[in-house]
């Protein structure tokens, strides 16, 4: 059974990647003007900008801080830059904590010279390496398991199966995982494992856009709600059934949405939100 049409916005959180075109300031200034209440800030937005001050200015405009993003990148066969991705961690928590939100997507990594196993292992040394600096700044990590066409560079959990073993594996209350529609849509265990993320108090982020036909670009092609062919009602009772009652984060990656007026697409994207969500 499908999750019934949401009410209000309320729950309506916006990454800055979907307005891309935005910078922050611009970002948080037409959120708050459209009713939208979160936010997910991607770190490039936070460049030569003091974090603090953001962070105050975004809670300032309405806006509740719901998430960084992103961390993760572990996976390489050369330790040094397997060195550099966990320096890079540590300062995405520090950053985490200076705006003022308690979460971090971790996008895992992978590198296509080495086996997807290798790619897993350090993946789950390097978030057990950055997890104290985590649980000291009070910031859980988010796996976001990515869609299999992103196995060869971008990350070796492509499953929410994988992501669930990652994290009980690792079993601590700062690691959990971030379902995002676009990349887990198709997978048959996918009602299955929610609920395990569910019973196990692991899921901490429910993120949402659709999946177009056909899809011309992997990664710059993703809908907007109802675009595509995703149920994204019935996914959402899923999560909901799971106990989840956070923020519902709209991310759209789209060189076609990034091309038109950006008041105009955010428009759409309340609408759509409303109508399809």
């Amino acid at each position: 059974m499908n999750a019934e049409p949401v009410k209000d916005l309320s729950r309506l959180c916006l990454h800055t990647i979907t307005t891309k075109p935005w910078n922050i300031e611009e970002a948080a200034r037409n959120y708050s003007k459209a009713g939208v209440k979160g936010i997910t800030v991607w770190r490039d937005t936070l460049e030569g900008r003091d974090i603090i001050k953001t962070g105050g200015l975004l809670r300032e405009s309405g806006l509740h801080v719901v998430s960084l993003c992103r961390g993760g990148f572990f996976a390489n066969t050369e330790k040094a830059k397997r060195d550099l991705a966990i320096t890079d961690n540590r300062r995405a928590v520090e950053e985490a904590f200076k705006l003022g939100t308690d979460k971090i997507v971790l996008v895992c990594g992978a590198d296509p010279r080495q086996s997807l196993e290798d790619s897993r292992k350090q993946i789950y040394d390097g978030i057990c390496e950055v997890l104290p600096d985590a649980k000291a700044a009070g910031v859980k990590l988010a796996v976001e398991p990515l869609h299999p066409m992103f196995a060869d560079t971008r990350s070796a959990v492509n499953t929410i199966k994988q992501a669930n073993d990652l994290v009980e594996a690792i079993d601590s209350e700062y690691v959990g995982v971030a379902v995002d529609v676009y990349h887990l849509w198709w997978d048959p265990d996918l009602e299955e494992e929610i609920y395990r993320c569910g019973k196990n108090r692991n899921l901490l982020a429910f993120h949402i856009c659709d999946w177009k036909s056909p899809t011309v670009d992997m990664l710059n092609d993703r809908g907007l709600m109802g675009e595509g062919c995703i149920n994204l009602r019935k996914i959402r009772s899923w999560v909901e059934k799971a106990g989840f009652n956070g923020f519902i984060e709209v991310e759209i990656f789209s060189n076609l949405w990034w091309k038109q007026d950006q008041n105009e697409f955010l428009e759409r994207i309340v609408r759509a939100y409303k109508e399809h969500a």
